[in-house]
């Protein structure tokens, strides 16, 4: 009898957590089909970086412009601009500018448009909490790294449930290093320039240009 009790709550706990996985799953590809209808989308941005033990607590802001896989970032000071072929990162305080080849087939680059949709593969899914933010229904997915080698130990990918937009990223390493990243602005197809993801070297007279092949 108590082996019959264990194998129906084995089932009853498989078929909850299949079930949950595949809800988590469905949101996700919600958002992700979403980011890809539209043109462009343009993003303002606060990222925190704390961990107690080290007694770290930073925060700082950004944007960046999206179309595609091309991107023009402001973060922490440098810009990064990515025109289809090559990352162009470009540091005012240094007057250094580093160009680099990009490989279209390395699946695991990361840039700044794969940060919306990095989670399509590599990872767990858990439906988690929903949240009350300021009268914004933001529904949590807990994305729990396949691999062993990943430092990170888990990640809570906040959505707004009427949106399907990313509100929220809050990441966990296994070294106690807690990052957020906040969408504090999110437009979709705005007017953007045709130069927009275009690097004019003319206007960095003097900088140093470091050319990674």
């Amino acid at each position: 009898m108590k082996n019959l009790i264990w194998i129906s709550i084995f089932f009853i706990s498989t078929i909850t957590s299949f079930g949950q996985e595949k809800k988590a799953k469905d949101l996700l590809d919600e958002v992700t089909a979403k980011v890809k209808s539209y043109e462009n989308i343009a993003i303002d941005f606060k990222y925190s970086l704390q961990n107690t033990k080290e007694n770290i607590n930073q925060d700082s802001k950004g944007n960046v412009v999206l179309k595609g896989n091309l991107y023009y970032l402001n973060f922490m000071g440098v810009t990064k601009i990515f025109d289809g072929k090559k990352t162009y990162t470009i540091v005012p305080e240094d007057e250094e500018i580093t160009i680099s080849k990009v490989d279209d087939k390395d699946e695991n680059a990361i840039t700044p448009s794969k940060m919306l949709t990095f989670f399509n593969s590599g990872y767990k899914y858990y439906w988690d909490i929903l949240q009350d933010v300021k009268g914004r229904k933001i529904q949590y997915i807990k994305l729990v790294p396949i691999s062993s080698k990943d430092q990170r130990k888990e990640i809570l990918l906040g959505i707004d449930v009427q949106t399907k937009h990313i509100y929220n990223l809050i990441e966990m390493g296994k070294n106690g290093t807690k990052t957020t990243l906040t969408v504090n602005s999110f437009k979709t197809n705005q007017p953007v320039s045709k130069n927009q993801f275009t690097f004019d070297e003319t206007k960095y007279k003097g900088y140093y240009i470091n050319r990674i092949d």
